[in-house]
């Protein structure tokens, strides 16, 4: 076992994918695209898959050369988000069809 540290303050487990173009932190993704991971287009998509991560505690499928198209895609944790307009705490957050996020007072199941 390979370890740097053994807990994190407001991070995340996040995997490694390779994205069709460059991401910022924070944008919802999906898997598909011309590679593994594509920006999520949709509103409300269904297919939503993480959030491109800012700080994982922990990283998976690290190997992967490291260039601009592999990105850490945070699965579980506390992740910061681009988000299109209000939102409350507790929110349930869905895709707002441009990397970003919104909230939803009663989204479709499987949509969040």
């Amino acid at each position: 076992m390979y370890a740097t540290s053994t807990s994190a303050l407001y991070a995340d487990l996040a995997e490694k994918y390779l994205a069709d173009r460059p991401y910022a932190a924070g944008t919802v993704v999906k898997l598909g695209g011309s590679a593994e991971i594509t920006v999520s287009g949709q509103r409300g998509d269904n297919d939503v898959f993480g959030v491109i991560s800012t700080n994982p505690a922990h990283l998976m499928n690290s190997k992967p050369t490291d260039t601009e198209l592999n990105a850490a895609v945070a699965l579980t944790g506390r992740v910061p988000c681009k988000v299109t307009g209000p939102i409350e705490k507790g929110a349930m957050l869905v895709s707002n069809g441009d990397g970003s996020a919104r909230m939803e007072r009663n989204p479709l199941m499987g949509s969040v």
